[in-house]
């Protein structure tokens, strides 16, 4: 099961557009998979914002819903260019030490 993190920059004026867009797309998210994705912000740069959604199982899937409903709620709209980065993460297991890269 994967994580996925998508991060975006966010200026005072777009706010509370942004907000918005955020929270309909939660919900349009959970609505569709059952996903109850989370909201933050970075501490130390309040206008770095991050959505976090847990326990996917098919990541590959999950981008297409993912960019199916932030076009649904037109959320780039209200983002002012700067775009949503997104990274996935899985769990660390003991054989995938092997995929480390050497050194040097």
């Amino acid at each position: 099961m994967d994580t996925i993190y998508v991060y975006y920059k966010v200026s005072a004026p777009q706010g509370e557009a942004v907000l918005a867009a955020a929270h309909a797309l939660l919900a349009a998210v959970r609505e569709a998979t059952g996903v109850s994705g989370r909201l933050l912000r970075r501490r130390e740069q309040p206008g770095t914002w991050m959505e976090v959604y847990e326990g996917i199982a098919d990541s590959t899937a999950f981008d297409r819903l993912l960019a199916e409903k932030v076009a649904a709620v037109g959320f780039l709209d209200h983002l002012g260019g700067g775009g949503r980065h997104t990274e996935r993460f899985t769990p660390l297991e003991s054989g995938d030490l092997t995929l480390l890269p050497p050194i040097g």
